[in-house]
């Protein structure tokens, strides 16, 4: 791989910053998975982990990026995830946050890529940018599903059943039996 660096020092460490944002996040929903799987929440604690390494993938796409234009993927110590949750709904809605504030962050790194004119750091992001609105959508539903368990309405419970249901539901409605006519 040639040396030829095509990527600004100011995009270079901020790359960095954002990719070891990622690992940070990774760090953090395995916690978070671990704290689902202690408080007897298994679905969640599946759901943490999984999400851990799809942020985990996310850091290794900016470390595999920056090294290819030339530039060097810098990797830092993770600080420590913070405290366990109090509640599963904290948990979503810190996890809810941390999202929005990840949109953020990514949106920031486009306006730069836009000031600097670097085009090519500018099509990297655009995944990025796609990614955290799925990322927000995930997470909405997982708080509106929250909501829906959980809130002190009457039949919630069946409406949330209903919903899990439909989710698998086919799209085709079956024929009435045709009556034979004798």
């Amino acid at each position: 791989m040639s040396n030829d660096k095509r990527i600004s020092e100011a995009m270079e460490q901020a790359l960095n910053k954002q990719m070891m944002e990622e690992a940070t996040q990774a760090q953090a929903y395995i916690a978070l998975g671990s704290w689902a799987e202690v408080n007897n929440y298994p679905g969640i604690a599946d759901f943490f982990y999984k999400h851990s390494a799809e942020e985990r993938n996310h850091m290794f796409k900016f470390l595999a990026y920056i090294n290819e234009r030339g530039g060097e993927a810098k990797i830092e110590a993770i600080p420590a995830p913070r405290d366990n949750p109090v509640s599963l709904e904290t948990c979503i809605e810190d996890v809810w946050q941390h999202e929005l504030e990840n949109s953020k962050k990514i949106y920031a790194l486009v306006d730069q890529a836009m000031a600097e004119r670097d085009w090519a750091t500018f099509n990297f992001l655009q995944w990025f940018v796609k990614e955290q609105i799925e990322e927000e959508a995930l997470i909405n539903n997982l708080r509106d599903k929250f909501a829906l368990a959980s809130k002190d309405k009457a039949d919630n419970q069946n409406f949330y059943e209903l919903d899990k249901d439909m989710a698998s539901a086919s799209q085709e409605g079956d024929l009435p039996r045709e009556k034979s006519v004798e």
